[in-house]
């Protein structure tokens, strides 16, 4: 079976952003976001979904990281919509609870086509090194809506929050690659309604 690839290009006044995502690769994450602690959670992402994620990210960081972080949620969830292409065989459905020290993390999702984002994480500081974490909000919900996925975090037991994001990206890694896989009793797509 052909590995399933995308490659998006984004250009706009605040941002300029090229990625390469393989949804079928072995977890080589090349990131450069100009934002350590977000390149930090994306390589994460990549080598925990086993996927190979290569993003370059120019983005107005004298203003803050907001754009940044945004607008590559915006592209990665292009890029795995592209990707996954007309969903036959796979499983559509994945959730992982998992845990990251002191804190344990759920995040569940549905490769559904229609967008929808939930979480409860609550962050104990504003920053996490350069990165505000309200952000993290802001790129899951970006990469929700792109991808045309149901996409939900409970924090089951917060802590610190490197390790409450950590989790996080973890955790959506994990269930975005038991969603994206296949499974060979479903021949067609996984919904009554014959498309999705």
């Amino acid at each position: 079976m052909e590995s399933r690839r995308a490659k998006v290009v984004r250009k706009t006044k605040e941002t300029q952003i090229e990625l390469e995502l393989n949804l079928d690769g072995t977890g080589n994450g090349q990131i450069d976001t100009g934002i350590g602690f977000f390149d930090h959670m994306l390589e994460g992402f990549a080598r925990h979904g086993l996927f190979d994620l290569k993003l370059k990210v120019t983005g107005d960081l004298q203003v803050d990281c907001h754009h940044t972080i945004e607008d590559t949620g915006i592209v990665l969830g292009q890029a795995i919509r592209e990707a996954v292409g007309d969903k036959k065989g796979i499983r559509r459905y994945g959730s992982r609870i998992l845990p990251m020290d002191e804190v344990l993390v759920l995040c569940a999702l549905d490769l559904s086509g229609r967008p929808f984002f939930v979480s409860d994480a609550v962050f104990p500081s504003e920053r996490i090194g350069s990165m505000d974490t309200e952000t993290i909000r802001e790129f899951f919900y970006a990469v929700s809506y792109s991808a045309a996925m149901n996409l939900h975090f409970q924090m089951l037991r917060g802590g610190n929050g490197h390790h409450m994001a950590e989790g996080m990206f973890k955790a959506f890694s994990k269930a975005l690659d038991e969603a994206v896989s296949y499974d060979g009793r479903i021949t067609d797509v996984l919904s009554t309604k014959g498309s999705l």
